[in-house]
């Protein structure tokens, strides 16, 4: 298979990696997740990861039960380090070299992040995981893997979900609900279709992303995305595909 990209980010929720569990850490998913970045690995594709910690805890949703938002969202930054150190360990025990690089500074766990510290480390062809978000409250890991994407000039992100692609409302509520073969970033933002949050499909419209949105329950996904077959939903600034 021939890949569509030499350099692609990632975005894993913390809640994929406890499986059916919905909490924790579940050791058969996080063994799935690095056997199908491996595929994409083997191919020579440069790959880093955003992580998110909501297997642990959602700042968000701490701050909603009466819990400082600030204090919320850096527990959540450290729950994604967690996360972080988890899958560096399924990596390497798969074969594949890793650095973990974070926004918030554990000099004993990872590296802090440094934008060419990370370049040298893809360039290498080391697997990049940024964990601890943008290192900022009031910002998710969503808006942190649209950032470090057009940091490190990725060619695309891949938003790995749990559906397999975007609806223009939730299919789990509503049985008639229509998935979008493409998408343009303008669209997503007007009709507010939740499957980023808006700052971040801002930022990837601002620096020409694209975002691939598709169902990681489906193995082999992430390798058919990466040689660029139609998988999920394709978010840019065509407007032809809507």
């Amino acid at each position: 298979m021939t890949p569509s990209y030499q350099r692609l980010l990632l975005k894993l929720s913390g809640e994929m990696l406890a499986g059916d569990q919905g909490t924790g850490i579940h050791p058969a998913v996080l063994s799935g997740i690095a056997q199908e970045v491996g595929e994409v690995h083997a191919l020579g594709v440069q790959v880093s990861i955003v992580i998110g910690g909501g297997n642990v805890i959602r700042g968000i949703t701490a701050a909603s039960h009466g819990m400082d938002r600030s204090n919320a969202d850096y527990m959540g930054m450290l729950a994604s380090v967690i996360n972080a150190m988890a899958l560096q360990d399924a990596l390497e025990k798969a074969g594949m070299p890793t650095r973990v690089l974070t926004a918030l500074e554990i000099a004993q766990v990872a590296e802090p992040y440094i934008r060419r510290r990370a370049l040298r480390h893809l360039e290498k062809g080391r697997i990049v995981i940024f964990g601890g978000g943008t290192g900022n409250p009031y910002f998710s890991t969503d808006t942190a893997a649209a950032l470090r994407a057009a940091e490190i000039h990725a060619d695309v992100v891949l938003k790995a979900t749990k559906v397999d692609g975007i609806y223009d409302s939730d299919p789990e509520k509503n049985p008639e609900a229509k998935r979008y073969e493409a998408l343009s970033y303008d669209r997503a933002i007007r009709d507010n279709l939740r499957f980023m949050d808006q700052s971040a499909i801002a930022l990837c419209r601002e620096n020409s992303l694209p975002i691939v949105v598709f169902d990681m329950n489906v193995s082999g996904n992430i390798l058919k995305v990466a040689c660029g077959e139609s998988v999920g939903t394709v978010v840019d600034s065509d407007e032809t595909g809507e």
